[in-house]
């Protein structure tokens, strides 16, 4: 890398790293929303354990590299020393009902569009838009009001990891004690069932798609050394930078693309890759007016609740996870029972359908 310019590197990192990260989603049905769905109607956790999987290697390896000096994500804005409660509860239930509406996640949105779904680039341009919106356009003002201004300071611990809220209340440093046993929990649970255990393409998808993360970590950080201009340190995320995607292609500014964007355009590039070799390119669109207005409103959900979160199933699911970030399982949370809702109000008629033990009546799962 010595011989180039960082910032022209960056996005050529994103975009390889995408299509790594794309080309192992589509061809092993990486998808959060389809875990859950065949989780909650088809006793089936086998989606589940891949993702849980991955967010157990991006922590491992994410905090490995932290620990041995190699890379330092303190300025990372998952680290700030503000733990805003309120965005990563009201965010996540806004994404995850809003995800369970389109039957997608921002992320497998970018995947299916490389297969011809044309239901995907609407929630990608829907999406984008609105998280613009909510970042630096006049849904910020409201975002300001309700995230913002309602911050929990943790200027004591210096930041928001677990580890380091654990070290705090301790007097000692356990931030490596707090990493195995998160760690250890995760793929614990994951390999404790058998059936589970033969599933060798799941599991290398899993470690594959989790070790993206700490190479984004890997990649930001070296160009943040190098570049003579502000580099973001971020690893991976499909909201802001789907936005940010689309202004790269509709305005220019002179303004090189940063790893995020050369991520999703990576991703783009690898599900059309694992499409074509699987024969699986077909295009698809919305079959009425009623499922369009659907998607409109669920991936506006999606980009507004993705920015109040600060990240979606990958940006908190993932990167987040792999920073020990105490907004991560509060975010992962209220996804999961925003779609939870969300499932309830299409499959059974009623969100408190949601509340009920056995509720739910047969469902075939998102592709």
């Amino acid at each position: 890398m010595d011989g180039l310019d960082a910032s022209a590197a960056l996005p050529l990192l994103g975009l390889a790293a995408g299509i790594v990260l794309g080309y192992t989603a589509r061809a092993n049905r990486f998808c959060t929303m389809a875990a859950l769905e065949r989780l909650w109607y088809a006793g089936d956790a086998t989606g589940l354990r891949t993702w849980v999987l991955a967010g157990a290697v991006a922590m491992a390896a994410t905090q490995g590299l932290i620990l041995a000096g190699v890379i330092d994500i303190s300025t990372s804005f998952y680290m700030v020393n503000r733990f805003m409660l309120s965005g990563a509860v009201l965010g996540g239930l806004m994404f995850g009902f809003g995800m369970a509406l389109v039957g997608m996640c921002g992320f497998s949105a970018v995947v299916r569009l490389g297969g011809g779904n044309l239901r995907a680039l609407v929630v990608l341009m829907v999406l984008g838009l609105a998280a613009l919106s909510a970042q630096r356009g006049l849904l910020g003002q409201v975002r300001i009001l309700l995230v913002d201004n309602l911050a929990i300071d943790l200027a004591p611990v210096h930041d928001q990891s677990i580890g380091s809220l654990l070290s705090f209340a301790l007097g000692r440093d356990v931030t490596a004690l707090t990493m195995l046993v998160l760690v250890g929990g995760a793929l614990a649970w994951v390999f404790s069932d058998a059936g589970y255990r033969a599933k060798a393409s799941q599991i290398v998808a899993g470690i594959v798609i989790g070790l993206v993360i700490p190479f984004g970590w890997l990649s930001t950080t070296w160009a943040a050394a190098n570049a003579f201009t502000l580099v973001q340190l971020e690893a991976g995320s499909f909201v802001v930078p789907v936005g940010d995607t689309i202004m790269h292609f509709s305005t220019y500014t002179a303004t090189i693309p940063d790893y995020g964007v050369g991520l999703v355009l990576g991703t783009l590039f690898g599900g059309a890759l694992a499409a074509w070799r699987r024969s699986e390119v077909r295009w698809e669109a919305c079959d009425d007016g009623r499922e369009l207005g659907r998607h409109l409103f669920g991936a506006a959900l999606m980009g507004i609740g993705g920015v109040f979160a600060m990240g979606c199933t990958v940006g908190q699911g993932l990167t987040g996870v792999s920073t020990m970030a105490l907004t991560a399982p509060v975010v992962l949370v209220s996804i999961a029972l925003g779609a939870r809702l969300g499932l309830a109000h299409l499959v059974e008629g009623s969100v408190m359908a949601a509340f009920r033990r056995n509720g739910g009546a047969a469902h075939t799962p998102a592709e």
